[in-house]
């Protein structure tokens, strides 16, 4: 007889079982135990981050929850209303950087962002996917970064394992699966190259954020 989800009660006692139905032993089970009341505990900081970042007009204050909740944010760096994130506390952000409005910020695995990055409107970077090829569908997770000066369009995606190289332009809607050399300027889907930034004597600053967005 099957109680919940995961419990089957047969004649040979109480039996644990994973989402694909595979038996588990008593330790698998208290792990997916204490890792179900992680995610629950994660997602309610999350719920609370986010209300903060859809509803709060007042950068200084999101700064500081997203500080709180482990983000590393560089002085001078701004990050616009509506911003998401899947785990904060692997997210590195250099200083004067800005991120734009609703953007997604991934956590999972390290994300590293430089100094004086501007990342436009509803950019996604993401460093965690499901493998296609595994049986059981599982999550594979690998770090990007992305070097000073980097300049990513609107709605552009950045995907797991991805690294973006100094002064590189990411086109708008662009999908970047590989990695982007210096100074290099990429747009499509996937992401290729198109041009190269002919300044590489970059030492602009990107300056404050406006205070209610």
């Amino acid at each position: 007889m099957k109680v919940g989800e995961n419990i089957e009660i047969g004649l040979g006692g109480v039996v644990f079982v994973d989402k694909h139905g595979k038996k588990l032993g008593g330790r698998e089970a208290l792990s997916k135990v204490f890792g179900r009341f992680f995610n629950i505990l994660l997602d309610f900081e999350l719920f609370l981050v986010h209300l903060v970042s859809f509803h709060v007009p007042l950068h200084s204050v999101r700064k500081m929850v997203f500080r709180l909740t482990g983000v590393k944010i560089g002085k001078g760096s701004s990050i616009h209303m509506g911003c998401k994130f899947y785990y904060p506390g692997k997210i590195t952000i250099g200083e004067d950087t800005i991120v734009g409005d609703r953007a997604v910020l991934d956590g999972r695995a390290s994300l590293v962002i430089g100094d004086h990055v501007d990342i436009a409107s509803e950019v996604m970077i993401y460093n965690s996917e499901h493998d296609t090829a595994d049986e059981g569908f599982v999550a594979r997770e690998e770090p990007v970064r992305i070097g000073d000066y980097v300049f990513i369009g609107p709605r552009a995606i950045i995907l797991p394992g991805v690294t973006i190289g100094r002064g590189a332009v990411i086109g708008a809607g662009a999908v970047v699966t590989r990695d982007v050399g210096d100074y290099k300027v990429v747009g499509g889907v996937p992401a290729r190259e198109i041009g190269e930034r002919k300044n590489r004597n970059l030492n602009y600053r990107l300056g404050r954020a406006r205070l209610f967005q």
